[in-house]
């Protein structure tokens, strides 16, 4: 169905979206209440819905009423290392230009800059604008030769304005990082709970080129990592003026990519999410279930903003799921939103020696293995489905 919004598209304005997912209400996935902690913004849910627009393909957050801020979290070592293959990858390629660079950064995070300084460049120094400034994306901006922005982008809720700006800060000889989650992983793979609050959109490789098109830049080439199922990092590059005589032909993986991912414009593939969110929601249910008779204590690991959605979806409490740990010592003493699921530290999930773990990040088997090899043989990624 088609929903009328005032707001339009968060990409190029069109006013006519249509609805893929719809997962009603939620409890905000940064606000981790206090164990003791009832009612009022605790027990709040907020309406948790994904919008596909026709005019321009760009997946988003269909609205968001939420206002608490993300307890930062302890950034994975897949993520540190995914960062440093990636730039010995752009590097060999010869993308590192100039001398200087720029990051956006992402409210997961960890950054790139210690890696650049490695490699020679020198941080760009920028203004931070406050929320209640008003910021023209036309005004002059602090150029760097290299920019970068790794899943920062997808928390501006005015996606327009934030490629402008990107696109306003790299120099007109330099090139533009961009990486992100891909759509075709999400709905491939059915991450539904990629969806959340102050995630306002969702790329294909098309829409990030149409974006950054309208931006005045135009993507060169692609890389393509397993992180998070699926991740696209693009080089852009500012798009030669009429008398310029050599125009940018993006390379033989950008023309893969989009070949790949072309039904992600069909809402009805992208509905896809749907069914995967009701599938998972019972088979977690069911697994829970059946281990708790079976009096196998169960835990989880990652406390992680799709974790909410998925145990809230499902009804999990803390009858079925002893505890979540998490690494991160903002979230550890407080509860998992919507649950009675308290998070503890890891050391307290060692010490419980439970008969199973969840593991909510599949792209930390290889990294929490390591770690604790008291837990080898209880770690569970894949929930299987109910007979």
């Amino acid at each position: 169905m088609s929903i009328e919004t005032t707001r339009g598209c968060r990409g190029c304005g069109a006013g006519s979206l249509i609805r893929v997912l719809d997962l009603g209400k939620m409890p905000a996935a940064d606000h981790f209440p206090k164990l003791d902690e009832v009612g009022g913004e605790a027990e709040a849910t907020h309406p948790l819905a994904m919008d596909l627009c026709p005019a321009c393909g760009l997946a988003q957050l269909a609205e968001d009423d939420t206002v608490t801020a993300e307890p930062r979290g302890v950034e994975p070592r897949a993520l540190r290392d995914q960062a440093a293959d990636a730039l010995t990858r752009v590097e060999a390629a010869g993308w590192l230009r100039g001398g200087t660079a720029r990051e956006f950064g992402s409210p997961h995070g960890g950054s790139w800059l210690p890696l650049l300084a490695e490699r020679g460049r020198t941080e760009t120094e920028t203004r931070d604008y406050t929320e209640t400034e008003t910021r023209d994306c036309t005004e002059t901006e602090a150029t760097a030769d290299v920019v970068i922005d790794c899943f920062g982008i997808m928390h501006e809720p005015d996606q327009r304005a934030a490629f402008a700006r990107r696109a306003a800060a790299t120099a007109p000889s330099g090139v533009l990082l961009l990486q992100f989650h891909s759509l075709h992983a999400i709905v491939t793979q059915g991450q539904w709970n990629a969806l959340r609050h102050g995630h306002f959109a969702y790329y294909t490789l098309a829409v990030v080129q149409r974006l950054l098109a309208d931006a005045g830049m135009t993507v060169a080439t692609a890389w393509e990592f397993d992180l998070y199922g699926g991740t696209v990092l693009v080089a852009a590059v500012h798009t030669p003026t009429e008398t310029d005589s050599s125009p940018i032909e993006p390379d033989a993986a950008v023309a893969a990519i989009l070949a790949a991912e072309s039904e992600m414009t069909d809402p009805e593939v992208v509905r896809g999410l749907q069914r995967a969110a009701d599938r998972q929601a019972r088979a977690l249910r069911s697994w829970l279930e059946s281990e708790t008779h079976s009096a196998r204590r169960v835990y989880a690991y990652g406390a992680a903003s799709r974790t909410v959605a998925l145990l809230y979806l499902a009804g999990v409490h803390r009858g079925l799921l002893t505890a979540v740990a998490d690494a991160s010592p903002a979230k550890q003493g407080r509860r998992m939103p919507g649950t009675n699921i308290p998070i503890i530290a890891p050391a307290e999930l060692i010490a419980a020696l439970p008969d199973r773990v969840f593991l909510t990040l599949p792209d930390l088997l290889s990294e929490v293995r390591s770690l604790w090899p008291e837990l080898d043989g209880r770690w569970v990624v894949d929930i299987p489905e109910p007979p």
